[in-house]
C-alpha cells in the first residue's frame, strides 16, 4: 500500500517543542518570561528545525500549580502579555513555517474561577452542576495523583456542606464534563483560540477528563469524539494530542478505536519508560518488547514519542524491581526521585554528562517510528534544579548565554547552577561549536524530516547479534531507513540480515561513509560504545551524496 504525504496531516511527522512562556525569554525586564520574548526567538526555533510549538498554560492563574490552575480560558495572564502580543507572536510563528498548539486544561479549574465561585455559592446556584459534588465523600482511588500534598479526592465546602471532587490538587475541583454545558463552553474555548491561529491542542490528563460523565453519557469517549468532530468543522487539520498514560491495550479507545475520529495523537508513555529500562540495562530488550506490542493506531493517527516531559520522568507502568533499576542508574538520592514513580531530572545529568550518552539517547528518540517531542532546553542539554521543589526542577529559565540571556532584571525562578548551569550550557556557544548538542539536534531534526519512512511507515525490528544494540528498519513506498544504536558503553560487532536488499548501498546520514549490501544480505556494521547509524538504502547507481539527502 502506497502512504499518502498530505499536509493535513502535518502532524504525523512534525517535530514538536514544548516550552513555557513565562520560563522562555522576557522581553521587557521585568524577570518573567512573555509572549514578546518569544515572539523575539521565533527566528531561534525555526532555525533548530522544529516545526510545532506546544504552549503549556498561558491563561490567567493564581499560580498554584504553575498555570495548571486556570481562572479565565479565555484570555492570556497579564504577566506575559496581553491578547495583542499572542496574535503578534502567532502572526510571527506562522510567518516562519511554525504551527502552534497549546495546552488544554479543562479536566480542573482553580476554585478561584468565576464558575466555581459561582458554583458554590449555594446548592441551587446556576454552575452548581458544572463540578461534582456528593453529600458524603465516595470511595477513594488507590493512588492519589500528589501523595506529597492530599490523602483524598474529596473536598469539604464549608458553605454547602457537601464535598466536591478534586482528583489533582484540592484548589483543583473537577469539571463536570456530564453537563452538556460544560461541553458547549469547552468547545467555544477552542474555537476561540482557533480563530486566534492555533493548530490543535495538548489535552491535559484525558482519562479524568472523560471519568465525570455517568450517567448523561453512557460512553465517555463521545466527550473526545465531540471535541474532534467540532474542532474538524473549523479547521479541517487539527490535531488533539492526548496525555493518556495508560497501558496500550486500553489507549487504543481513546484514538477511536478503529475510527481514528476521537484523539489525533497519543503520547507514548509505555515506550518511554521502556526505554530509560532499556538504558539502565544498557540492553535492547524491554524497548524492543515494548515496540512489539505497540499497537498500530488507526490510520490517521500517529503515536508521539518522547524521552521526558515538563513533569516527573514516570516510570509508573514498570514494576518495582524495573523502577529501582533505573533509579539505581540514572537518580540513585532520593531528591532526586518523586512520589515513588519517577525521577526529577532532566536526560544530561541522568546520563552524568557524557557527550556520547546524550547524542546516543537523542538519536533513538527521533528515529523511534511516530513524532518526536522535545522539552525547551534539551536541544543544549540543559539540567535540572534540585533546590526547587517536585516537577519545578525541570521547569527552569532557558539558557541563551553565558549570563543568562533570560531576562534584563532578576529570573522569576532561580537558574540552574554549577556543571548544567548557563556558563557552560547555553545557546549563543553552542551556536557557533559545530560540535555541540545543538548542532546535533539540528541534525537529526533535518535527517528525520527527509527521512518521512519514521513517521510514516512501517518498522520492523532487526536481530543484531549483540544484545545490547537496538536495530530497526522503517520502509515506505519502497524507500527504506535503518537505524542502529548501540546502548552500551562498550564496541558491538553488529550483524544486519536485510534480506532484499541484496546489492543495494547504504549511506551513513548521520556520518560520512557507505556500505555495500553483499549478495549474502548480511551486513557487518561496528559500532564504538554509544555509537549510533542512520542508514538511507540506495540503488548502487546513485551518488552516496544524492543518497544522503533523499526523502524517498
Amino acid at each position: 500500500m502506497r502512504m499518502t504525504y498530505t499536509s493535513d496531516l502535518w502532524w504525523k511527522n512534525a517535530v514538536i517543542y514544548c516550552l513555557d512562556v513565562e520560563t522562555f525569554k522576557d522581553g521587557n525586564g521585568d524577570g518573567i518570561g512573555d509572549f514578546r520574548g518569544l515572539t523575539q526567538q521565533i527566528d531561534y526555533l525555526a532555525g533548530l528545525g522544529v516545526t510545532c510549538l506546544w504552549l503549556m498554560p498561558f491563561y490567567p492563574t493564581p499560580k498554584q500549580d504553575d498555570g495548571y490552575d486556570v481562572t479565565d480560558y479565555y484570555s492570556v495572564d497579564p504577566r506575559l502579555g496581553t491578547l495583542g502580543d499572542f496574535v503578534e507572536f502567532m502572526r510571527t510563528a506562522h510567518d516562519r513555517g511554525l504551527r502552534v498548539i497549546a495546552d488544554l486544561v479543562v479536566n480542573h479549574t482553580s476554585d478561584q474561577h468565576p464558575w466555581f465561585v459561582e458554583a458554590r455559592k449555594s446548592k441551587d446556584s446556576a454552575r452548581r452542576d458544572w463540578y461534582v459534588w456528593s453529600d458524603t465523600p465516595e470511595p477513594e482511588p488507590k493512588e492519589v495523583v500528589f501523595p506529597d500534598k492530599e490523602d483524598s479526592v474529596w473536598e469539604l465546602d464549608e458553605g454547602t456542606g457537601q464535598y466536591y471532587l478534586h482528583s489533582f490538587y484540592r484548589h483543583q475541583p473537577d469539571v463536570n464534563m456530564g453537563n452538556p454545558e460544560v461541553r458547549d463552553e469547552i468547545t467555544r474555548i477552542l474555537g476561540f483560540w482557533m480563530e486566534l491561529g492555533l493548530s490543535g491542542f495538548r489535552v491535559d490528563a484525558v482519562p479524568f477528563l472523560i471519568e465525570n460523565v455517568a450517567p448523561e453519557l453512557p460512553d465517555p469517549h463521545e466527550v473526545l469524539a465531540d471535541l474532534r468532530a467540532f474542532m474538524t468543522r473549523r479547521k479541517g487539520d487539527s490535531v488533539l494530542l492526548g496525555e493518556v498514560n495508560v497501558v496500550y491495550d486500553e489507549l487504543l479507545a481513546y484514538f477511536g478505536d478503529g475510527l481514528g475520529d476521537e484523539l489525533s495523537m497519543c503520547f507514548d508513555f509505555i515506550g518511554m519508560q521502556r526505554a530509560w529500562l532499556s538504558l539502565a540495562r544498557g540492553e535492547a530488550a524491554p524497548l524492543a518488547a515494548a515496540l512489539q506490542e505497540r499497537p498500530a493506531p488507526p490510520k490517521d493517527c500517529q503515536w508521539a514519542v518522547f524521552l521526558r516531559n515538563h513533569d516527573e520522568l514516570t516510570l509508573d507502568k514498570l514494576t518495582e524491581d524495573e523502577r529501582q533499576e533505573i533509579f539505581k542508574a540514572f537518580g540513585p538520592d532520593k531528591d532526586m526521585q518523586l512520589f515513588g514513580r519517577g525521577l526529577r531530572r532532566r536526560v544530561p545529568p541522568m546520563l552524568g554528562g557524557d557527550p556520547r550518552h546524550v547524542k546516543l539517547v537523542y538519536s533513538l528518540l527521533f528515529s523511534l517510528p511516530g513524532t518526536p517531542v522535545l522539552f525547551y532546553g534539551e536541544e543544549i542539554g540543559m539540567g535540572e534544579d534540585l533546590r526547587a521543589e517536585g516537577r519545578m526542577a525541570v521547569r527552569t529559565p532557558m539558557q541563551w548565554s553565558k549570563e543568562g540571556g533570560f531576562t534584563r532584571g532578576t529570573p522569576v525562578r532561580a537558574m540552574t547552577e554549577g556543571e548544567f548551569g548557563p556558563e557552560r550550557v547555553n545557546v549563543a556557544d553552542q551556536l557557533r561549536d559545530t560540535s555541540s548538542l545543538l548542532r546535533w539536534i539540528q541534525l537529526l531534526i533535518e535527517r528525520y524530516r527527509q527521512c518521512p519512512e519514521l513517521a510514516w511507515g512501517t518498522h520492523t525490528l532487526l536481530e543484531s547479534g549483540s544484545p545490547e544494540v537496538f536495530a530497526h528498519r522503517c520502509d515506505a513506498d519502497g524507500a527504506t531507513v535503518i537505524a542502529v544504536h548501540n546502548l552500551a558503553d562498550r564496541h558491538a560487532d553488529v550483524e544486519l540480515s536485510l534480506a532484499g536488499l541484496e546489492g543495494c548501498r547504504l549511506t551513513d546520514l548521520l556520518v560520512d561513509g557507505t556500505l555495500e549490501v553483499p549478495e549474502s544480505g548480511r551486513v557487518s556494521l561496528p559500532l564504538d560504545g554509544y555509537g549510533c547509524r542512520w542508514l538511507r538504502v540506495s540503488s548502487p547507481d546513485v551518488p552516496p551524496e544524492d543518497a544522503s539527502i533523499l526523502s524517498h
